[in-house]
């Protein structure tokens, strides 16, 4: 079986590619430049060449795969009309196959939860930088009306093998001697790691329904603030936390600052009932404090 993943060499896209290569599938993987390519040759992927503006490459390798996963973005101002033509583009190619098509959104999309613990039905009030998302999600659904095996997959934020936003903040402090969140730290995340969520892609290529959602979170949402000290633990002895208000962040950080402060309590159970998902990683504390996060 060949799946056809997007984004293959990113950091959610390499670990489904090594994920699915591990169970035994042929992978191609899109791939933007000629360094992109070679990374995932030595992985064993086959590199496709395109990015999301290439669509005729798009329909062509999702017509003549058996799946299609979709990891990439392209981010700047186009970014939600680019991610829905190649959205667009590849559903219409898998039309009447029932071929499974994943798509990756996110848990921003549901924005803050107040304090309750949100699943997959909790209302959506997403902020602007992902208000975009939501309809895409509804396309991906809905396409099980056009015998297209659609699932849409919300990761938490994602950590381990030192990428992702936690990654990202023990390396500002090892490089700047500080690390920064944007609000007071009192807000929550919740999050997911690496490996867990590239096995959720391939139990979702293998078991998943049309029309399907999963929400991909794994224990109990941490205080911003904790994680930020953590970090900074982890980046060294005289790294300090420094807390950014909003108002700041929004000008050093764009409309994300806004996604940062959302107070987020996230978690489901669905896909574990549905498709036998059981992650066990180590939390994100402990995988800070072993140096592996």
């Amino acid at each position: 079986m060949e799946i056809f993943v997007t984004g293959a060499s990113g950091y959610i896209g390499r670990a489904v590619c090594e994920a699915l290569k591990s169970a035994g599938y042929e992978v191609l993987g899109l791939a933007r430049s000629g360094d992109a390519a070679a990374k995932l040759a030595a992985i064993g992927v086959k590199a496709v060449s395109g990015d999301l503006s290439s669509l005729e490459v798009l329909r062509a390798t999702a017509r003549g795969a058996e799946a299609t996963i979709h990891c990439a973005r392209q981010s700047g101002p186009d970014m939600g009309a680019m991610d829905r033509a190649a959205v667009e583009a590849m559903l219409d190619a898998l039309a009447g196959t029932d071929k499974p098509f994943l798509y990756t959104s996110g848990v921003w999309v549901i924005g803050g939860t107040q304090g309750r613990v949100a699943g997959e039905m909790f209302p959506l009030h997403p902020p602007e930088m992902v208000s975009w998302r939501p309809a895409v999600e509804r396309l991906v659904q809905d396409s099980r009306e056009k015998k297209v095996c659609g699932v849409v997959i919300r990761p938490a934020s994602v950590y381990g093998n030192h990428g992702g936003m936690v990654g990202a903040m023990v390396e500002q402090g090892r490089q700047e001697g500080v690390v920064r969140i944007a609000g007071d730290g009192e807000n929550h995340w919740s999050f997911i790691h690496i490996g867990d969520l590239a096995n959720l892609y391939r139990l979702a290529v293998e078991k998943a329904q049309a029309g399907a959602l999963y929400v991909a979170a794994h224990g109990n949402a941490l205080a911003a603030k904790t994680v930020a000290a953590a970090c900074a633990k982890v980046a060294g002895p005289q790294v300090k936390v420094e807390y950014v208000p909003l108002d700041k962040a929004r000008e050093t950080m764009g409309p994300v600052a806004d996604c940062l402060v959302l107070d987020q309590r996230v978690l489901s159970t669905k896909a574990a009932r549905e498709l036998g998902w059981k992650p066990s990683a180590n939390g994100v504390l402990q995988d800070l404090a072993l140096g592996t996060a």
